[in-house]
């Protein structure tokens, strides 16, 4: 049918320039604070694209919800702005007529919604942590960069190299301080190698140095030359982790567990595709407009809306995490609400003319 077919074919195209815009500017102020993880010692530099890959992945359910609302809504203003809306109506078509068509080229959208949040989501969240956690395990010779304070696993030995060998095993003008509780020692060597040990572990040898111990209570300072001096930095194994969040855990495992905190994220991540599906009705219903109306309020309106929406959401979570509400209360309270509003809004604007108008469709000023 012309209609369907014509409905649908720009509401591809809004979607997938919504979706490219959306998705730019997204990328981007991810990238910004990913870098900033990384300036800060939080993630490795070599893992910020792996990491803004899955930041992305986890994103997206977010993304193609957004892209989705404002084609539908944008398309059917612009519809009212061209007279479009006026034509149909006057054919005997209601705006009840567009949920049909809508829906239909929504589903693979929604679809590709509820496989990211239940499959994507907690594997791109697992990986995430994955990352973050063997960075911050990782032992303390792989922590030193040349011209660079790097800080110890547990924040007691601070470390500084001026220069390194290709193989990352020799330094040069190598500088160590190591805090205590009775006092503190500083460490200064002309050169410095790791060789390996006996049981595996790794260690730092320094030749043609000196150290300097301070003891707090006696206030004593001693100063010690040296042509060889071992240093033993404690090694850690990048294991597995032994408690993932929820966030990171497997639909399947959410709902075997039986914790707050594991049905706060089922409610979560079934919000998020039922958010996706009443978001169409309300964009149907909120699409208004006229030749002379003051169309720019109804998409400012829509993603007031939309973030609204997603900030209840998010508290349905921390309510059922907290142990307020049960999820099915939590599921039933928000959307339910917002898909017997999205109706209401439907059947109101399915009435008649003869109802009140919506506050930002103003009818057009009388010309003289």
């Amino acid at each position: 049918m012309l209609f369907d077919s014509t409905l649908r074919k720009d509401l591809s195209r809004s979607f997938g320039g919504t979706l490219i815009v959306i998705l730019t500017i997204v990328l981007t102020m991810m990238l910004i604070r990913t870098l900033g993880m990384a300036a800060g010692g939080k993630v490795s530099p070599q893992d910020v694209v792996l990491l803004l890959g899955y930041i992305a992945l986890a994103q997206l359910p977010t993304m193609l919800s957004l892209s989705l609302f404002v084609a539908v809504v944008s398309v059917l203003t612009r519809m009212y702005r061209d007279s479009e809306m006026a034509v149909w109506f006057s054919s005997g078509v209601s705006i009840a007529r567009f949920v049909r068509p809508v829906l239909r080229f929504a589903v693979p959208v929604l679809v590709a919604v509820a496989a990211l949040m239940l499959l994507v989501w907690p594997w791109a969240n697992r990986n995430t942590t994955e990352l973050r956690d063997r960075y911050e395990r990782r032992s303390d010779l792989s922590r030193v960069a040349p011209g660079q304070f790097q800080t110890s696993s547990d924040g007691r030995r601070v470390f500084f190299l001026d220069k390194q060998s290709a193989d990352s095993s020799d330094g040069r003008n190598i500088f160590i301080l190591d805090q205590r509780e009775d006092g503190e020692s500083v460490t200064t060597a002309q050169a410095g190698r790791i060789e390996p040990r006996e049981d595996g572990q790794r260690e730092l040898v320094l030749s043609n140095g000196a150290r300097t111990d301070l003891d707090v209570e006696g206030g004593t300072r001693t100063i010690a030359r040296f042509e060889r001096y071992v240093v033993r930095i404690g090694e850690k194994s990048a294991g597995p982790l032994v408690e993932l969040p929820p966030k990171a855990q497997d639909t399947l495992a959410l709902l075997r567990a039986d914790s707050a905190r594991s049905r706060g994220e089922l409610v979560w991540r079934l919000g998020m595709i039922l958010a996706a599906f009443n978001l169409l009705l309300w964009g149907i219903g909120l699409a208004s407009g006229g030749p002379r109306g003051g169309n720019n309020w109804v998409l400012m309106v829509a993603l007031l809306g939309f973030v609204v929406y997603f900030n209840l959401v998010s508290l349905s979570q921390a309510w059922v995490a907290n142990g307020r509400l049960p999820a099915a209360g939590a599921l039933l309270a928000v959307h339910g609400s917002m898909l017997a509003g999205a109706l209401a809004l439907l059947r109101w604007r399915v009435a008649g003319s003869n109802l009140p108008r919506l506050p930002w469709h103003r009818p057009p000023s009388p010309t003289s």
